[in-house]
């Protein structure tokens, strides 16, 4: 268990509540001073955040501001999770993955649903609560849940591989696209690793019918989903085996393709008998024009917040080609590639 490091972006009651209850027991250093917010490295930093009617905490951008301009490593070997208090039902999960993305890109490994969020009303625990026994206020359930994230935080460890299995998903074109042809690179140093690739066809998934929670229970208690097809007979298996997925995914539209998003959709059953705490995933995303950040965003929400895959340091490899080939005229790509490819090795014993 190792001391939590607060970092305290708001005054509210409530926001105080959910720090007073998650900390019990704990020891903790807070700060509020942004000036004050050095030696990040080697920490277990717990973020504690306000949002307001506008959706903006001004000290926290600075914070962010800070983070990214301090280099690659201000938050080296610390493992992060965030507390987040919104005044209405908007802003807190996107000020929660861009706090994520940019603590991660500069070395922070997030363990699988590392935040906590209230909503204005706290709403968003209902569904919680419909499925869990006895009469639970929306404040209570929120107060527990603020306290497994920072029970997360403080007990994390990072777990090193031996010959690490590492499933990669892709949809595109393996011989014209520029996400796979940098995958191709990145995987040419992962010499160390057993790799499996599958690649999801179009009209090959079916997206997510949203089965009512006792239904899909009933199938994954099987493992298995309504609609079966490669999803159940070699996604979930893969997912299963792996100790790390790799994501690659192109830029559509500023959003990850839909064949992509309906794989991670299909999860949910799986998800429901089997959590992915003990997993790494990382991604390379590639965008015809700019955007690559909205992509690991989405992934970050989608794997890391709500799937509970770990997010290990500097997770993306993110870069800028649109015609067939183009990525492999970026300057230096192949040094990124092997840079990228020594990251996830750090995770080898």
């Amino acid at each position: 268990m190792g001391q939590l490091t607060v970092l305290k972006f708001g005054t509210s009651e409530r926001l105080g509540r959910m720090l007073e209850y998650s900390l019990k027991g704990y020891e903790w250093d807070i700060f509020t001073d942004i000036d004050e917010m050095n030696d990040l490295q080697n920490k277990r930093v717990l973020f504690a955040i306000d949002l307001y009617d506008g959706g903006i905490n001004i000290d926290l951008i600075k914070m962010l501001e800070k983070i990214r301009s301090s280099g690659p490593d201000f938050m080296r070997n610390s493992v992060g999770g965030i507390l987040i208090n919104s005044d209405n039902e908007l802003f807190s999960r996107g000020e929660a993955r861009r706090t994520i993305f940019y603590a991660n890109m500069a070395g922070c490994l997030f363990p699988g649903k590392p935040l906590s969020e209230a909503t204005g009303s706290l709403r968003n625990f209902n569904t919680r609560r419909s499925i869990t026994e006895g009469q639970v206020s929306l404040e209570d359930m929120l107060l527990a849940d603020c306290r497994e994230v920072v029970e997360r935080v403080a007990e994390s460890k990072i777990n090193k591989l031996r010959a690490p299995k590492i499933l990669a998903l892709y949809s595109g074109n393996s011989k014209t696209s520029n996400t796979y042809a940098l995958w191709t690179m990145v995987k040419e140093n992962l010499d160390a690793c057993q790799i499996k690739e599958i690649h999801i066809e179009n009209g090959s998934v079916v997206d997510c019918k949203g089965c009512p929670y006792k239904t899909c229970k009933h199938y994954s208690k099987s493992t298995n989903c309504f609609y079966g097809g490669i999803m159940v007979e070699e996604v979930y298996p893969a997912i299963l085996d792996c100790d790390i997925l790799v994501m690659l995914c192109p830029n559509y539209n500023d959003s990850i393709n839909a064949n992509m998003s309906a794989v991670i959709n299909r999860l949910t059953a799986l998800y429901r008998k089997t959590k992915f705490y003990d997993k790494y995933f990382y991604s390379i995303i590639v965008s015809g024009f700019s955007g690559s950040d909205l992509i690991a965003h989405q992934l970050i929400s989608a794997l890391n917040i709500n799937k509970t895959f770990m997010l290990p340091p500097k997770f993306a490899l993110m870069e800028t080609a649109n015609n067939p080939g183009d990525v492999e005229k970026i300057e230096n790509i192949r040094e990124k590639a092997k840079e990228f490819a020594e990251n996830i090795k750090l995770l080898i014993s």
